[in-house]
């Protein structure tokens, strides 16, 4: 074998350290580039601010915009990669399109206890001062869809988020933030949908930003095995719902009772009542009288498709809000009705209760929506029966106890004794 030059050897060992030298620095660079901690629970920084509320944003151009997201691949078959805006889109493909989710966009800075209740809501720039009161009355985590209009006042009204964000030091404890920019009004069951996907815990309570949370929900929680024993199973727990007879008396809710000897005073002295009593099919399942004097869990036992209670669920196992539904009316029965017609029943907490706070209607757009929700509805509940019927059926849990709320319900749909026949 003949020898190296000495000269040529050290010129190839030199070479050699260059080249690992290199591959080291590549490899950190990869590194820190590929896997180093993204800013992604930082919002939108405006490309200008004069003033609070008026500032300029550039939408497309947001770190969101262009996240990967990575699918772990068997053996050694190399990662697959996804654009965000690519699954999310799928994820929310029965919205009206195109629409863009902006997920996390303030993220809360706590990391929550995975058993906590994560209050999902949803709101617009007007509904920012109450929304404020339910994060410093809850102090719990709380993740909130915010729709921004994709208009001349997107970039005012995304400067108000800021500001409203900013104002509120629970916000940045307590609050994830998820923005939907899109030209299309009261995608409410969309929106409800987005707040539950990035919900941080277990459990999630299905609430309108209006209502106040009177007791401490989660003190109680704690101490009640039953109600808790119930959430584990996949059952859903719900708190009654109440409003002031005279609407001048619900504007301010540090007046509101905190318990329930309070409130049984108050109605009482009619002063308050049954939420919406003019329509008690939204309320009345909830039995208030029996709510009055029991200090246990109870099972809601006169449902009806009009029922809309304030509910805590599990994330995993719940069915999701049909997005179909756009604009007032029928939006949330519709979801609850999923939710029941699925197997999941309905129990009532004994001790804790939320109160609407006062605020004006848009009265004619609800009628109109109303109007063309109300149709949809009714084909709804069919379509919800049949599929749920078929299901139960291949997965051949007819017989079992999970199917009883369908044929309680479903039953009561013309011709759908007849046609289950056919399918067994």
């Amino acid at each position: 074998m003949v020898g190296i030059p000495q000269p040529a050897l050290r010129l190839l060992r030199f070479a050699v350290l260059v080249y690992l030298a290199g591959s080291v620095i590549f490899t950190l660079h990869y590194v820190f580039v590929r896997y180093g901690e993204p800013q992604l629970n930082q919002a939108a920084k405006p490309r200008s601010l004069v003033e609070p509320g008026q500032a300029t944003f550039d939408i497309e151009s947001l770190v969101y915009s262009n996240q990967i997201m990575n699918w772990k691949t068997p053996g050694t078959f190399p990662e697959h990669q996804i654009e965000e805006d690519a699954v999310v889109h799928k994820v929310f493909s029965n919205t009206i399109q195109p629409s863009k989710v902006l997920p996390y966009y303030f993220k809360a800075g706590r990391e929550f206890d995975p058993e906590s209740v994560t209050i999902t809501t949803l709101i617009t720039f007007d509904r920012y001062p109450v929304f404020s009161k339910l994060v410093t009355n809850y102090q719990g985590p709380i993740s909130v869809t915010i729709h921004i209009n994709d208009d001349e006042n997107r970039d005012e009204n995304l400067s108000k988020l800021h500001d409203m964000y900013n104002s509120n030091p629970y916000m940045k404890e307590f609050v994830d933030v998820h923005v939907v920019v899109d030209k299309f009004d009261r995608q409410f069951n969309m929106w409800r949908n987005v707040a539950r996907f990035f919900a941080r815990s277990n459990y999630f309570m299905m609430l309108d930003v209006d209502f106040h949370i009177c007791t401490n929900l989660q003190h109680h929680l704690s101490l009640d095995p039953e109600a808790r024993r119930l959430m584990k199973a996949g059952v859903a727990v719900l708190l009654p719902a109440f409003e002031y007879v005279d609407q001048e008396d619900g504007f301010d809710s540090a007046t509101f009772p905190k318990d329930k000897d309070s409130v049984y005073k108050l109605v009482q002295e009619k002063k308050l009542t049954i939420f919406h009593d003019f329509f008690l099919k939204g309320h009345n399942a909830t039995d208030y009288e029996r709510w009055y004097k029991t200090d246990s869990v109870y099972k809601v036992t006169a449902y009806q498709h009009s029922y809309e209670p304030y509910v805590i669920l599990k994330k995993e196992g719940t069915p999701w809000c049909d997005e179909r539904f756009v604009g007032y009316g029928a939006n949330k029965a519709a979801c609850l009705f999923e939710i029941y017609i699925s197997g999941i029943d309905y129990y009532v907490l004994p001790h804790d209760f939320v109160i609407h706070q006062s605020h004006p209607y848009k009265e004619e757009t609800r009628k109109q929506e109303r109007k063309y929700n109300r149709k949809l509805y009714q084909n709804f509940q069919e379509e919800v029966c049949f599929r749920y019927a078929k299901s139960f059926i291949a997965a051949d849990t007819w017989t079992q106890p999970k199917a009883d709320n369908l044929k309680q319900q479903c039953s009561k749909i013309k011709g759908f004794r007849i046609a289950m026949a056919s399918f067994q």
